[in-house]
């Protein structure tokens, strides 16, 4: 579709120390590992209605803690197919340990509806899985 995203690369300290969470969070959203090079790994999502790849890689300078509110980016937030879809991640973030930021709640400041999790990586990303059928696929 024009105007989606194609692919984006993630920079992180250590790529195989991550990967465990990305293949859980990211295979929960039907990404599967593509590619390991390097730098780090490629994780794809082909579907009839477009491709995304979603690129982990080793940061090259100083690893520092990630700042959101720094130059670069802020968070990244995927489309999710409904409440329960949501409840589903979250229960598998609660699983894997990873750090739950702000748990499943609707957030009518985002829009209405708009139900979603936030959530960090292991360096700190904050990521976000999001219910709003105003601007979903399907509901």
């Amino acid at each position: 579709m024009r105007g989606s995203i194609h692919h984006l690369d993630l920079t992180i300290r250590d790529p195989w120390a991550s990967r465990d969470f990305y293949a859980s969070v990211l295979g929960f959203l039907g990404y599967v590992q593509a590619a390991e090079h390097p730098r780090g790994f490629d994780f794809d999502l082909a579907r009839p209605e477009g491709f995304c790849s979603i690129g982990i890689m080793k940061a090259q300078d100083e690893p520092r803690p990630h700042d959101r509110y720094s130059p670069g980016l802020h968070h990244v937030a995927w489309a999710a197919e409904s409440r329960a879809d949501v409840d589903a991640l979250h229960a598998l973030l609660l699983e894997i340990g990873a750090q739950v930021l702000d748990p499943p709640a609707d957030y009518p400041r985002y829009g209405d509806p708009y139900y979603a999790v936030f959530f960090a990586d292991p360096d700190g990303l904050k990521l976000e899985f999001v219910y709003s059928p105003r601007t979903s696929t399907s509901s």
